[in-house]
């Protein structure tokens, strides 16, 4: 079978078989896409040994993109998607190197940033303050207090965010269902701060478009016609820009992304006494060691053990 055949069968059970998200798959064929170039279109997938994985990892340490060169956790990624495949082609009893054998480059640390809750407070106090002495405030403003909250106070990776239907909140629970990656369900909840700035921001809005979140025009006319034209559900790059817009004007001088907003919501629980299992729920992650990252920042017996000792 050659290569590209046998990555086509596999994209195939990842979206159908797998049930898995379209990104999945993308990534899954960028990644093999770059295998296939560096081995061959016709080059047959039994015939891929162990050296021959060796160099194109090799060569992914001298590749660029966009005139840089690739992270360890990128080209740990292209090791990922080869297991993956050659995993997939094993089961289906198709000659091929042991998945197994392929190590996958470590990558340094991750380091979780987040925000303290002095530097939560300016965030929070600064929305709405942008543009001050405008009047009416624009809707804009009581979208974007509700994003910051939401993202603070539910944990919500910056793609769900964006994906939220206005019939999926239940803002008198002040909880919903969302489905995150791997397309698993799970519950989050709403402090009253967010169901209260979420209940704002529809209320201004006389549209009956679906998503919970909508791109407003700059124009205070355009504004005015929620619903119209210059109305559409907001991209996750979108809300990058707000997020890193307060960010800047409340003088934070760390970079702060939607996933910031995410990781200072987990640090949060974990500092107030939540149970690092209850944690893992409410973030979606598949695994406890993904939520154990945070565990470094949080460890409240560490920090006292320090105090007590060290003199």
């Amino acid at each position: 079978m050659k290569f590209t055949d046998a990555v086509d069968d596999f994209l195939t059970s990842v979206r159908i078989e797998k049930n898995q998200s379209e990104k999945t798959a993308q990534n899954y064929e960028h990644y093999l896409g770059r295998a296939a170039d560096f081995f061959g279109a016709e080059k047959n997938v039994g015939a891929i040994s162990f050296r021959d994985v060796q160099k194109f990892l090799l060569h992914l340490n001298d590749f660029e993109s966009r005139g840089a060169k690739l992270s360890v956790k990128t080209r740990g990624y292209h090791a990922i998607a080869l297991r993956a495949l050659f995993k997939f082609l094993a089961k289906r009893d198709i000659d091929c190197l042991a998945a197994e054998k392929i190590d996958v480059p470590k990558s340094e640390k991750r380091v979780v940033e987040f925000l303290t809750a002095e530097e939560l407070n300016r965030l929070f106090a600064t929305v709405g303050n942008v543009r001050t002495g405008l009047k009416p405030v624009p809707t804009r403003d009581f979208r974007d207090a509700a994003i910051l909250e939401t993202l603070y106070s539910t944990g919500l990776r910056v793609s769900e965010l964006v994906g939220l239907n206005r019939n999926q909140v239940d803002l008198e629970r002040r909880e919903f269902a969302v489905t995150g990656k791997g397309r698993k369900t799970r519950i989050v909840f709403l402090t009253p701060e967010a169901a209260e700035k979420i209940g704002k921001y529809l209320n201004r809005r006389t549209d009956n478009l679906p998503a919970v979140f909508l791109s407003h025009s700059r124009s205070s006319k355009a504004d005015e016609i929620v619903g119209g034209p210059n109305t559409k559900r907001l991209t996750a790059w979108s809300v990058a820009a707000i997020v890193r817009k307060y960010a800047l004007a409340a003088g934070l001088v760390k970079k702060v992304t939607p996933h910031t907003l995410r990781h200072s919501f987990a640090t949060t629980l974990l500092n107030n006494g939540a149970d690092i299992r209850s944690v893992q729920e409410m973030l979606g992650h598949a695994s406890i060691t993904t939520t154990q990252i945070y565990t470094h920042v949080t460890n409240k017996r560490l920090r006292e053990v320090h105090a007590k000792f060290h003199r």
